[in-house]
């Protein structure tokens, strides 16, 4: 478990480490054209093997495959550190979501091949733990090794943990009794979820630059999902099985997990630039409103196998997105005057009904996964949390630049730019140009109560109307 945690840290601190980082890499490398690609190339390779290793590691056990995970990412955090040009950083980026991949679902698989259904919870809330340190610490560390060091150090630092968690994982896993089954590669099917995610993750990747060329990545996408659903139906060892998705319930808690991920990047990304841009809090403060979310995603975690063994779990879900349902709304028409520590208590309620309902969405998905398919099921549920940040990032962007481009009037787009990008400056926007970034952020927040809503009805039509507690 130690190494699990370890794990745990080491794949999540990467996303959160490396944006302290990126305007020393950026200088370094000469790579502000290609900037977005550090972040994205990382996310998009994870995407497409997630669910790849979620089958093998149900096929040939968990501990080759996550071993496996864990040398590939530590391999990329090395090259990522060693990289002389911004080409081959991302490339080495893209090795470490190759290994991130593997790494981060089967942390949650081996948690459910070692504790049984009571006990889950406890431990994902432990597991959460390394996760909330990471979201916490992660800019400080990035900061402190940039300042101290270099950037490179920002890779590098993964390695002696990468090489920890092997030595741990190869020493102290016994529960790995799997005769490996033989597998007929289901290789038509990774083509068509690769088209599938490449095309999606492009198409939100290109948004706010060239709508025509996304519209046309998502028709590929969609024609690629249709293919790739069509191949599952009909080849004998599906990559993913179409039968876990005949459970209405598990369907529901997939869909969920992903709409919720998007959700949290709505106040994760656009609290800190609302307090920032036209209230000019600082930096440091504007960032203890992810904090707090943070710290009581912490806490409520180690609530959800107590609320489960007393609460339906559709009710649970229903009342957490009703609530959420209702601080969306009230930010959709916030005002120029409504209160900074309102920020506060909305994030900290974002932390703890997001909280309470995801962890809930995965012991759901393992439990109603057939015992075969708890790998798999394990990584779909990683692969909509990483869709649903990617995606709704993509959108939320794309929003706020149309709502800002059809409502500034007269008032030059740079000038907005500076603004909303500038944290050094005391000096409010004018009220023109602070209604103009407002409308852009209520218009975030609209699109967030849309999709809760529509959580909210999936919730609704559930079937499982019982408490689980075994």
């Amino acid at each position: 478990m130690t190494a699990v945690f370890i794990a745990t840290f080491m794949t999540s601190v990467e996303v959160t480490i490396v944006t302290t980082a990126l305007p020393s890499i950026i200088s370094a490398l000469h790579g502000l054209a290609a900037q977005s690609w550090i972040m994205s190339a990382y996310l998009l390779t994870m995407a497409i093997t997630t669910p790849i290793y979620g089958k093998l590691a149900d096929s040939w056990g968990r501990r080759k495959i996550f071993q496996w995970g864990v040398v590939i990412f530590t391999l990329g955090s090395l090259l990522s550190g060693l990289a002389p040009k911004i080409e081959l950083l991302i490339a080495a980026r893209a090795l470490q979501g190759i290994g991130a991949g593997a790494v981060m679902p089967l942390t949650f698989t081996i948690i459910a091949d070692y504790y049984d259904f009571k006990e889950r919870a406890k431990v994902l809330a432990l597991n959460n733990t390394a996760w909330a340190l990471s979201a916490l610490i992660g800019p400080m560390i990035g900061g402190f090794l940039v300042d101290t060091l270099s950037w490179h150090w920002v890779f590098f630092v993964n390695v002696p943990l990468g090489i920890l968690v092997f030595i741990l994982i190869q020493v102290a896993y016994k529960k790995d009794n799997f005769t490996p089954q033989k597998l007929k590669i289901d290789i038509v099917g990774i083509a068509w979820l690769s088209v599938t995610l490449i095309s999606l993750l492009m198409g939100v990747e290109l948004l706010a630059k060239s709508l025509i060329y996304s519209l046309i990545l998502f028709v590929i996408a969609l024609i690629g999902l249709l293919l790739f659903i069509r191949t599952e139906k009909r080849v004998e060892d599906p990559i993913i099985a179409p039968k876990m998705f005949a459970n209405r319930t598990f369907t529901i808690q997939i869909a969920t997990t992903t709409i919720l991920s998007g959700v949290l990047m709505g106040y994760e990304v656009y609290f800190p630039i609302w307090l920032q841009s036209l209230y000019r809090v600082n930096a440091t403060n504007a960032g203890l409103v992810v904090t707090s979310s943070s710290v009581m995603w912490l806490i409520a975690s180690f609530f959800v196998g107590t609320i489960m063994s007393h609460f339906i779990p559709k009710k649970v879900s229903l009342i957490s997105v009703s609530i959420l349902l209702i601080s969306y709304i009230v930010l959709s028409f916030a005002s120029l005057q409504f209160p900074i520590w309102l920020f506060y208590v909305i994030a900290m309620i974002n932390g703890t009904c997001i909280g309470i309902v995801i962890n809930m969405n995965l012991i759901l998905a393992q439990h109603m996964a057939p015992p075969e398919m708890v790998g798999s099921a394990s990584s779909i549920v990683t692969l909509g949390r990483s869709l649903g940040q990617t995606v709704m990032s993509g959108i939320y962007g794309t929003v706020l630049n149309i709502i800002i481009n059809a409502t500034r009037g007269t008032i030059p787009f740079s000038k907005i730019n500076e603004i909303i990008s500038s944290t050094k400056s005391t000096v409010k926007p004018d009220p023109q140009m602070a209604q103009v970034i407002l409308n852009g952020l209520h218009g975030i927040y609209l699109s967030a109560t849309i999709i809760l809503i529509i959580c909210w009805i999936l919730n609704a039509f559930d079937p499982l109307k019982k408490i689980i507690d075994k």
